[in-house]
């Protein structure tokens, strides 16, 4: 008797111990994080490829048709500008994603910073934006969308524009930088 109350008394006691302890395990990554560390990786990399181009060759296009790699990077950071402050933060923009296609003529000393505060701009509304909010849906011209979505969408609009920018870079007979991933 007083050994299968013993033994009932270690059962409990691991028991508990088993229910305390599971909620330590390292819990998997969230969405958010995992894109944030996205977000910082093609951040960095794409002020590498902008910082590549010499500033004599940032009003280079392949063709008439295309926006030049100034247009192309002022486009991308509007972007991000617009889908930030208009669906997942409400703090300002550092500048007005409408106007900054207009700035062409600026050098690549003016165009860089622009650049890189559009992407600290992109990256802390993300980091700010409440996770219960990334499936929260807004009325985008695509139709309705989740926050998520919009974060996706602005990955990808970066990813697109960027590698048109590589293109550019081997164009006029310069590496691009390596790769950086997630």
């Amino acid at each position: 008797m007083m050994l299968l109350r013993s033994m009932k008394i270690r059962l409990w006691v691991t028991l508990i111990l088993f229910v305390w302890v599971l909620p330590l395990q390292a819990q998997p990554a969230s969405y958010k994080s995992e894109m944030i560390e996205k977000w910082k990786n093609a951040g960095t990399y794409t002020l590498d490829v902008a910082k590549l181009m010499p500033d004599s060759s940032y009003s280079f296009k392949p063709v008439a048709e295309e926006m030049s790699f100034t247009e192309q990077l002022l486009h991308s950071a509007s972007n991000m500008l617009w889908l930030s402050s208009t669906y997942l933060t409400k703090q300002t923009s550092p500048f007005d994603y409408k106007s900054l296609p207009q700035r062409t003529s600026q050098p690549k000393a003016a165009i860089i910073p622009v650049l890189e505060q559009s992407l600290h701009y992109a990256q802390t509304a993300i980091e700010q934006l409440p996770d219960a909010e990334l499936d929260q849906k807004v009325t985008f011209f695509a139709g309705p969308k989740t926050k998520r979505q919009i974060i996706n969408l602005m990955q990808d609009h970066l990813t697109h524009h960027r590698a048109q920018l590589i293109v550019y870079l081997r164009l006029k007979g310069i590496t691009p930088p390596k790769y950086i991933g997630w």
